[in-house]
């Protein structure tokens, strides 16, 4: 492999474990095995949740926080942002405590910040509770995936990610409807409290069951590290910022595009320079990671977007409560379910690259579905658009993970996996604030076209003229009509966020070409 012949010789550990991995064995022997998968994929989906829960909650913290509309967003952005500095901490982490050891830590301090955060008093405390429950949520995401690999033989590797993807994908569309009825049902304090039970259950499992890689000294790029987590940093405040500052009219938001581009000059330089940097250069050397790392921008953006921009939309425009509008996203969970079980079974006898191609192709017909959407339908589109949806995302995101690492040494999991989910992160960030951004624009740009067809003459037959002089009556109507006319110019600027995202999907057909067909197959063993 192009990433192990460049890379330093392997102690004697880990030669112990390549010389397992050739003989079909896992990399890390461990008991109840699947009893410690319920444990790893728990940690796991609890972090997933806490990205997405927190949504319909901000609400209700805003009257208990004594927070205002623009600043109660520090809830998610504090988040956010402490995952995505930490993130590149993971693999030296790893190595250092033994991944173990960080994992065990990782778990118990996300259960020790969400208790925090549940009984915040002021927006103050919350945010800072929130930066310490995302820092440790950085390592479980990565760590989670590592040892789904690690603890399964190279022929399970592929069922080890289909099951690890459907937490992943899964998690995000149960956030809201869980979160929602928790603040309906109980008060918006239990979207974090419901991480403790949860949690603790998971810590005892990994507690009794979990393996851990030898521990290796390996010295610490700082340099490296402030570089990438400053321009991470300024690049995701710019993108959650933007839009209520008005982006490049603000000096705020021009301060932090001009830190995120400087910072990332200066993260490349170093790490091509460096004697030691935070990640391996054999790391960028294996085409299928490189590969991995720009699909993972282009899911990032195409999977989060739609589901960031659905909730508003029931919500706003067609009048559905939280809990009917999570029902009604259900079911592209229940899609992405079915395809990750067939993809695992694909992948040992078609060319993933033709799975991973099926998936996007079926992904931008969804989205061309979701343009088709009109404020007259019932919520049937709603439903069959997402199933399909979640038919193409479960054909994309496990393949895409298994093809990643199909060709990548073992001991470069830890960071591969972390850079995976670091790119997957920027791609979300930037597709949700791209999609804000064209849905405020043209909602605007359709409210002005609209407007010219409504004149003083006729409007469906009625003569608005009539309404003149009848004072608070005439203001009435026309406000109604106003607000129709938003509506639809509202309708109109979701549907060409659908179209673009799309397009998008299409176009990103073409780079499966990019990725290397792994020597033999990727096979799953299955237990009928």
């Amino acid at each position: 492999m192009a990433s192990s012949a460049a890379a330093a010789r392997p102690a004697s550990g880990q030669r112990h474990s390549a010389a397992a991995l050739a003989e079909g064995k896992p990399l890390l022997e461990t008991r109840h095995r699947w009893l410690l998968t319920i444990g790893i994929m728990g940690a796991m989906i609890m972090q997933i949740l806490d990205t997405t829960i927190a949504n319909v909650a901000l609400p209700h913290m805003m009257t208990s926080l004594g927070a205002t509309v623009d600043t109660v967003t520090w809830v998610l952005t504090s988040y956010i942002v402490a995952t995505a500095i930490a993130l590149p901490a993971t693999g030296w982490l790893s190595d250092r405590l033994g991944s173990r050891n960080l994992f065990l830590i990782a778990t118990a301090g996300f259960i020790i910040a969400s208790m925090l955060c549940g009984i915040a008093t002021s927006l103050e405390e919350m945010v800072i509770f929130r930066v310490f429950q995302g820092v440790f949520a950085a390592f479980i995401n990565p760590l989670s995936q590592t040892s789904m690999l690690d603890i399964n033989a190279p022929e399970n590797a592929a069922k080890a990610m289909s099951v690890w993807g459907m937490g992943v994908m899964v998690g995000p569309i149960m956030g809201p409807v869980l979160g929602g009825w928790l603040t309906e049902s109980y008060n918006w304090r239990w979207v974090f409290y419901v991480n403790v039970p949860v949690g603790i259950a998971t810590f005892a499992i990994l507690w009794f069951l979990l393996p851990s890689r030898p521990k290796a000294r390996r010295s610490f790029d700082y340099a490296g590290f402030i570089y990438l987590g400053v321009a991470v940093a300024a690049f995701q405040l710019m993108l959650d910022r933007g839009q209520s500052e008005d982006w490049f009219d603000s000096w705020e938001v021009i301060v932090e595009g001009l830190a995120a581009l400087a910072f990332t000059w200066l993260a490349i330089f170093h790490f091509a320079t460096a004697k030691k940097p935070l990640f391996d250069r054999a790391l960028f050397r294996n085409r299928n990671l490189v590969t991995g790392l720009m699909f993972m921008l282009v899911v990032g953006i195409s999977t989060m977007a739609p589901m960031a921009l659905l909730p508003p939309m029931l919500q706003n425009l067609f009048g559905y409560p939280v809990i009917d509008t999570g029902m009604m996203m259900a079911p592209r969970g229940v899609g992405v379910l079915f395809t990750m079980w067939l993809a695992g079974r694909l992948m040992g006898k078609v060319d993933t690259r033709i799975v991973i191609m099926a998936g996007l192709i079926i992904f931008g017909i969804s989205l061309r579905q979701m343009a088709g959407y009109s404020l007259e339908q019932d919520y049937w589109p709603v439903v069959t658009a997402g199933f399909v949806q979640g038919l193409g995302m479960g054909l994309v995101f496990m393949p895409l993970n298994a093809m990643a690492f199909a060709t990548l040494d073992g001991r470069y999991r830890t960071d591969g996996s972390s850079l995976l989910n670091l790119f997957r992160s920027i791609g979300q960030s930037a597709g949700i604030s791209m999609v804000t951004v064209l849905l405020a624009r043209n909602t605007q740009t359709s409210h002005a076209d609209l407007a010219q067809h409504v004149t003083g003459t006729v409007v469906s037959g009625f003569d608005l003229n009539m309404l003149r002089g009848l004072g608070t009556i005439s203001d009435a109507a026309m406000t109604m009509i106003d607000g129709m006319v938003n509506k639809q110019a509202a309708m109109i600027a979701y549907i060409d966020d659908f179209y673009l995202m799309s397009w998008i999907s299409f176009g990103a057909v073409p780079l499966v070409l990019l990725l290397q067909k792994p020597k033999g197959k990727i096979e799953v063993v299955h237990s009928e």
